[in-house]
C-alpha cells in the first residue's frame, strides 16, 4: 500500500506564505519531521515529489507504510492535473490525503474530512473532477479570521483578496506550531488508518 500526500497551493515566490498556500506550508513541515527526502521535480506531474516510509508513532499498534508527498506546480484550479494518473481507482482514492486551506474553518483550527464535497474549494473540485470520486480524506485548515468569517458570507473579490493575502509572521509560527500537530494526524493515518486518525486528531 502507498499513501499520497497533497499539499495545494499556487507555485511561484509570490505566493509563498499567502493563505491559500496553506496545504503546501503543512507538507513540508510534515515532510521535514519524517526526514523524507528533499523535494525533485517531476516534470511529467508538473509536480514536486518527495518519496519515502513513514513509521508509526507506536511501533505495537501500526507498521510503516510508503508515502508520495506531491506539491503541485500547476495553478490551484489545475491541481488534478498533478495527480491524474496516480489514482486509478475509487478503491485508490481511499489512500489519497489533500491538504488545503479552508474559508469555514477558524484559522489555528483544523478538521479531518472523508468523503465530502469540496466547499467551492477550486483545488479540491479539480482533484474531484480528474479522479472522479470524492471519496478522499482531506486536511482543511482555518485561515478564518474569526468563526463568523466564512466565505458565504464574501463575494469572490472579498474572498480572493482573503486567501492571496500573506500570513504576518506571527500568524505563520502559530501555523508551523498546528503543523506539528498536524504531522502526528498524518503519521496516525498512514500508518494505523483514516478511522483513528479522525477520532484522535482535530482542533
Amino acid at each position: 500500500m502507498k499513501y499520497f500526500v497533497i499539499g495545494l497551493g499556487n507555485p511561484g515566490p509570490e505566493y509563498e506564505n499567502t493563505r491559500h498556500n496553506t496545504g503546501r506550508v503543512m507538507l513540508d513541515v510534515f515532510r521535514k519531521a519524517e526526514e523524507l527526502p528533499e523535494w525533485s521535480e517531476d516534470r511529467k506531474r508538473k509536480a514536486l515529489i518527495s518519496e519515502g516510509e513513514v513509521k508509526p508513532l507506536d511501533k505495537t499498534r501500526g507498521k510503516k507504510q510508503k508515502v508520495l508527498l506531491v506539491c503541485p506546480q500547476t495553478f490551484m484550479n489545475k491541481s488534478g492535473d498533478s495527480i491524474r494518473g496516480l489514482i486509478k481507482s475509487k478503491k485508490a482514492a481511499g489512500e489519497l490525503v489533500v491538504i488545503h486551506d479552508d474559508l469555514d474553518i477558524p484559522f489555528g483550527s483544523y478538521k479531518v474530512s472523508f468523503n465530502k464535497s469540496s466547499g467551492g474549494h477550486r483545488g479540491v473540485e479539480s482533484i474531484i473532477r480528474a479522479i472522479k470520486t470524492k471519496a478522499f480524506v482531506r486536511v482543511r485548515v482555518g485561515i478564518a479570521a474569526s468563526v463568523s468569517a466564512v466565505k458565504k458570507s464574501q463575494d469572490d473579490t472579498a474572498v480572493e483578496k482573503i486567501i492571496l493575502g500573506k500570513f504576518t509572521e506571527e500568524q505563520m509560527a502559530t501555523l508551523k506550531r498546528l503543523a506539528k500537530n498536524i504531522s502526528m494526524g498524518l503519521v496516525v493515518l498512514i500508518t494505523e488508518g483514516r478511522e483513528k486518525a479522525m477520532s484522535q486528531y482535530h482542533s
